[in-house]
């Protein structure tokens, strides 16, 4: 880690948080109430914004947190590239701090992975460097991927490097109401998703435009599929399952869902029930807290989990 600063954007910043009272960051808000309400008194500062640098050839972006993450995508797209980041609205330091990955995260990988850099506010009011700007510099203990999920509760998130990956030549949705969604899994080699809720799979197909051919007629061999325009529409509530439990869903407890087969994550029309956390995963959360903002003022009432 280091602590030196050049972006006088990160400085404003950085001053902006200072060093006491609760304070807690804003980009767009999309996800502003996951983890729980701000505690009353908690002060609001404004994440920066913009492209700080795109490198192509080395696909990777250096982006502050408040950019907004299609603001990003366009960028990106004009050069041919994407990010594992979410396509639903937000803010790239929201996403992160929430730990959403994108619909199709079997394709586009995990945020958590995509990250390799992180420059965050720390408690006292210090800008830190973590992790490095290039795939190849990340060594050591990977803290950047400490800070993904956390809700801006161990520091406040200004500014990252994201790694990217190509568009892909040739995507394409398909919707089957007779297939197992898990035998869809274990038959293609590698599709960007498949999505299931209860009663219809969808899959999509993404790559070379022969390829995505070949695997829709290993597709045809196990069941019709037709032609989709995409997903289905998401409900509003997002759940994080173990994978092997999704095939196990209670839809009265859900009232309704779209289950990421493979991954875990499922969109339900109820909230998920609080979950009670081992006492080893609560004793390491705990000293991490402690060590990371041991007065408690980052984003106070906000509970990685809630």
């Amino acid at each position: 880690m280091t602590t030196s600063v050049i972006d006088p954007l990160l400085e404003t910043f950085s001053s902006e948080i200072g060093e006491s009272g609760p304070v807690s960051v804003a980009g767009s808000r999309t996800r502003w109430m996951h983890g729980g309400a701000l505690e009353p008194g908690t002060r609001v500062v404004a994440a920066p914004t913009g492209i700080v640098a795109y490198h192509p050839e080395e696909m990777t972006v250096r982006v502050r947190a408040g950019t907004a993450v299609s603001a990003l995508h366009d960028e990106l797209a004009a050069r041919g590239q994407r990010s594992a980041l979410p396509d639903r609205g937000g803010s790239v330091g929201g996403a992160l701090a929430v730990g959403e990955n994108d619909l199709c995260v079997l394709g586009r990988g995990r945020v958590r992975d995509a990250l390799l850099q992180v420059r965050y506010v720390d408690d006292a009011g210090v800008l830190v460097t973590a992790g490095g700007a290039v795939v190849k510099n990340v060594s050591g203990f990977n803290l950047p991927k400490l800070m993904v999920g956390a809700l801006g509760t161990l520091g406040l998130i200004g500014e990252v490097v994201l790694r990217t990956n190509p568009l892909p030549d040739a995507a394409l949705w398909l919707r089957s109401d007779s297939v197992d969604p898990r035998e869809v899994l274990a038959t293609l080699f590698r599709p960007s998703v498949v999505l299931w809720d209860g009663t219809h799979t969808w899959v999509q197909l993404e790559g070379h435009r022969a390829d995505v051919l070949a695997e829709r007629a290993v597709l045809g061999a196990i069941g019709r599929f037709d032609e989709a325009d995409g997903p289905p529409s998401l409900p509003p509530h997002r759940w994080s399952l173990r994978p092997a439990d999704v095939a196990a869903l209670d839809t009265r407890q859900m009232g309704g869902f779209v289950a990421s087969v493979g991954v875990g994550s499922v969109w339900a029309e109820r909230p998920q029930p609080p979950a009670m956390a081992d006492s080893a995963s609560m004793t390491v959360a705990t000293r991490l807290k402690a060590r990371f903002d041991p007065t408690g003022r980052l984003n106070p009432g906000r509970k990685p989990g809630a």
